[in-house]
């Protein structure tokens, strides 16, 4: 079983940061990626970014040069560092892990309220 737990959302100014966490416990040797989604009111979740397990990032077009998606060397936590917050990044974020079994996990899910 693989558990994950999601903090450091907030409410935050325009063109402020905020650093969420996703505290992963349990069987993280099955893990093959971990990504942060998001959810607007009224939208579909969509992808923010991911971490495999080798390292390798990816970014999503809306975020890239302004998100860093990152994990602790032991590998317990993944971090997504917001930086120059939009309203449009206004949303519900996700934790969500891959595993080799091919099944996901989801977190409960941090709001981030960005305030113009």
């Amino acid at each position: 079983q693989v558990q994950l737990e999601e903090s450091g959302g907030g409410l935050v100014q325009v063109g402020g940061s905020l650093r969420l966490s996703c505290a992963i416990s349990g069987r993280k040797d099955t893990i093959t990626a971990v990504a942060w989604y998001r959810q607007a009111p009224g939208m579909e979740r969509e992808l923010v970014a991911f971490i495999t397990s080798g390292g390798s990032t990816k970014l999503e077009e809306p975020v890239k040069g302004r998100f860093v998606i990152s994990r602790d060397s032991a590998e317990n936590t993944v971090y997504l560092q917001m930086n120059s917050l939009k309203p449009e990044d206004t949303a519900v974020y996700y934790c969500n892990a891959v595993r080799t079994s091919g099944d996901d996990v989801w977190g409960q899910g941090t709001q981030v309220t960005v305030s113009s």
